[in-house]
């Protein structure tokens, strides 16, 4: 069994920023793709942005340049590094992992974390 425990989530006013950070734990002999997604209310989960277990980085157009994905592999850690915040970034954040157990390879998913961006 895995865990991802989420942080960093909260209140911030537009222009300012917030780190998420999500942590893996439990039976993990591999980790492979790390990612953020949000749901924002109404509205579909859409992928942020994901790293790859070789530090390439993918990100939605609409956070390009102000948002940045990274990893600490040896802590089993993807932080979520989100600048000059605006108002349409409120959403619920997720991390998920692609990891292997030794047994099966499978997804994980975090529990959520509320980002609300408002003056």
């Amino acid at each position: 069994q895995v865990q991802l425990v989420e942080s960093g989530g909260g209140l911030v006013q537009p222009g300012r920023s917030l780190r998420l950070s999500c942590t893996a734990s439990g039976s993990i002999f591999t980790i492979y793709d790390m990612g953020w997604y949000r749901q924002a209310p109404g509205k579909q989960r859409e992928l942020v942005a994901a790293i790859t277990s070789g530090g390439s980085r993918n990100y939605a157009d609409s956070v390009k340049d102000r948002f940045t994905i990274s990893r600490d592999n040896a802590k089993n850690t993807v932080y979520l590094q989100m600048d000059s915040l605006k108002p349409e970034d409120t959403a619920v954040y997720y991390c998920k992992i692609r990891l292997h157990d030794g047994t099966t390879e499978y997804d994980q998913w975090g529990q959520g974390t509320q980002v609300t961006v408002s003056s």
